[in-house]
């Protein structure tokens, strides 16, 4: 608040006519410093602070009974190696030497002309699996099934003893000059592409190999 203080000027009187008094004026901040840090806290408990994006994965519970090892044919497991550039590679099988020859090793792009397209194909090889779960996600959004029962289906689907061995099986597996980026990107074409049964491991030495000769290769 301001103050205004009043001087005398002196107080003496010349020629019988009394000076005119001085003001001077002090303005007080204390009250104007008090509302800046009420304006500063209100700000800060009602902003909301940016958060960090992560992507959430779903990881399954562990089982105290022992479950006896699934045991998948070669021709439903598809590797998917990661690498610089951003490189997929893929191949069908076991890359050990011990069991004969090295699978061949195919290359494709991420995208929907790529990884993609490969993914739907190979899935709807095996008991029509994407079909199937688009046509669940289909009936849902036409009020024919209720939200919640999608993935009850889902995994009744995938733990059906009948065709559980004979689904497709992705290992995906990124070698140390692939990017983040690339992992992120193949997790969500597993999710579009309906791909219920899929595992991130590391590169083995004779994939790291294969990757290398590819790459020598296609320079």
């Amino acid at each position: 608040m301001a103050e205004v203080s009043s001087d005398g000027g002196g107080g003496k009187k010349k020629h019988g006519k009394q000076r005119a008094k001085k003001s001077s004026t002090r303005i007080d901040m204390t009250p104007m410093v008090d509302l800046g840090f009420l304006l500063l806290t209100f700000f800060i408990l009602t902003t909301t602070l940016s958060k960090p994006q992560a992507m959430k994965l779903n990881m399954p519970k562990e089982r105290d009974d022992k479950v006896e090892p699934l045991k998948v044919d070669k021709d439903h497991t598809l590797n998917l190696l990661l690498t610089k550039n951003n490189i997929v590679y893929w191949y069908f099988g076991i890359a050990d030497p011990a069991q004969g020859a090295l699978p061949a090793l195919n290359r494709t792009s991420y995208g929907a002309n790529g990884l993609r397209k490969l993914l739907i194909a190979e899935n709807n090889k095996r008991h029509n699996a994407y079909n199937y779960m688009e046509d669940l996600k289909k009936q849902v959004k036409q009020g024919k099934l209720p939200p919640d029962s999608l993935p009850k289906k889902r995994l009744a689907f995938l733990e059906d003893k009948a065709i559980k061995a004979s689904l497709l099986y992705v290992y995906i597996k990124a070698d140390k000059e692939s990017k983040y980026k690339n992992m992120v990107d193949v997790l969500d074409e597993m999710a579009v592409c309906n791909v219920g049964n899929y595992v991130l491991v590391e590169t083995n030495s004779i994939e790291d190999q294969m990757i290398a000769n590819a790459n020598t290769y296609a320079k």
